[in-house]
Parts: C-alpha cells; sequence; structure tokens
C-alpha cells in the first residue's frame, strides 16, 4: 500500500469514528441505511418523595423469671404506645404485635450455661402516610433508650430501626415519566434525520424499558432507608426516515 492510499484508510476511518461518536453522543442506538429506520434511546429522570412510611419499633428484654421478663415487655410496649401517640399518630397508625418470651433451656442443643433463661422482645408498627412525621418521631426517641429500653428494628435488621419509606403513587408518576422519555427520543431522532437530510416518519419498533428506583444515598437500589427517591428509564424507539 502506497503512502496516499494509506493516507486516505486513516482519513476514513477518522470520520468513522468521529461519525460514531457523534451518534453515540445524541442517543443513537442504530441507523440502518437498508430500510431507512434510526433506533434512539430516550431519558428520563425524576425525583419524589415517598409516600408512606412503616417503622417498626421494636424493643428485648431478658431475665432469669419468665414473668419479670413478660411484664417488663409489657411495660415497654405501653411506654411506646405513649410515647408514639404523643408524636401525634392515632390509635388507626399504629400496630402493636403480640409480645413473645423464649425459654432459651428448652430449645433443642440448648446449653446450660446462658446468663438470661428468658429472652423477650415485642413490635409496635406505625404504617402512615405522614412520612414527615414518622422521620421525626424516629428521630426523637432518646427518651425511651434513656428510660433503659433496648430498642431495635423488625426481625433481620438487627439495630436499625429507622423507618422504611415506601413509593405507594408510583403508577400516578410512571406514565408522565415514560411520556417525557418518549418525547426525549423522538427529539434526538427527528435531529438525526435533519442532520442526515431525511424527514422522520411513524414509529415503528417501542420497547419502554423498565422503570428503575434507587434512593438519594448514592446507592444503586432502593431499601426503603431514603425517603427521597429517584426515577429512572431508559426506553427505545425504532423510526421510520423518509
Amino acid at each position: 500500500m502506497n503512502t496516499l492510499s494509506r493516507i486516505l484508510a486513516a482519513v476514513l476511518v477518522a470520520a468513522g469514528l468521529a461519525l460514531a461518536g457523534y451518534a453515540v453522543s445524541q442517543g443513537l442506538e442504530r441507523f440502518r441505511m437498508s430500510d431507512r429506520s434510526v433506533t434512539v434511546k430516550g431519558l428520563a429522570e425524576k425525583e419524589v418523595e415517598s409516600d408512606f412510611a412503616i417503622w417498626t419499633l421494636g424493643f428485648r428484654r431478658a431475665g432469669v423469671e419468665f414473668g419479670a421478663v413478660q411484664q417488663a415487655l409489657s411495660a415497654d410496649r405501653d411506654k411506646v404506645l405513649a410515647f408514639l401517640k404523643a408524636q401525634g399518630f392515632t390509635d388507626a397508625e399504629l400496630e402493636p404485635k403480640p409480645l413473645q418470651v423464649q425459654d432459651l433451656l428448652a430449645r433443642e442443643y440448648a446449653q446450660g450455661n446462658v446468663p438470661f433463661r428468658f429472652n423477650g422482645s415485642g413490635q409496635v408498627l406505625v404504617k402512615s402516610a405522614r412520612v414527615k412525621d414518622v422521620e421525626k418521631a424516629a428521630l426523637a426517641v432518646d427518651p425511651l433508650i434513656q428510660a433503659g429500653m433496648q430498642l431495635g428494628g423488625a426481625e433481620g435488621e438487627g439495630t436499625n430501626s429507622g423507618p422504611r419509606y415506601q413509593l405507594r403513587g408510583f403508577n400516578d408518576i410512571k406514565a408522565p415519566l415514560l411520556a417525557e422519555a418518549t418525547r426525549n427520543a423522538r427529539e434526538q431522532a427527528a435531529k438525526f434525520a435533519t442532520e442526515a437530510g431525511a424527514s422522520l416518519g411513524p414509529l415503528k419498533n417501542a420497547n419502554q424499558g423498565a422503570i428503575r428506583i434507587t434512593g438519594d444515598d448514592g446507592n444503586d437500589f432502593d431499601d426503603g432507608s431514603s425517603r427521597t427517591k429517584r426515577l429512572r428509564v431508559v426506553s427505545t424507539f425504532e423510526y421510520e426516515l423518509r
């Protein structure tokens, strides 16, 4: 290959890379000359506030006598309910769970040297659409702790007794978000058609994609701990070109 041929090949490669880079920057996924169509991705993002909160306020006691442990748990439950009602929650928003007391020596493979034979727990659930009030109450539990209560969360959450925030009005947000992604994709497709000297034709295929919900804490998933939710959808559309 002579010098002129090598220069020409390099120019063609560079032009191809530049065109590919431009296409990617514009959201173009695929352009097919054979059937005159273009496939683009439309993006839409939105931050929304949770509209419902569930807070599991758990408490534990241990002792050498069954009755004493049960009485302590019952007193703790009364204190928790009094605290929550003082925070403004109604009976309809509160759900006390049955108390549980376990005899550690009655378990299979029990060890006889346990310091406390009986281990008990209780829970009060707060279920409310007053999300900010739940968050405020969760930050005001110091008096319960100072009273000697061992607070915790739901089963499997360890000591994490924070509220879990939900987005129950998701369907009300879904339609506008998908509409925004559709508009975004069509704008990109129309821009590409103009750049290519063509006009945008009818829609051939569409895939709305899945709406991804994450928290505002930087995690790639929503574990419920974040009051603010970030919604993101990437939809794919194929348009004819004329």
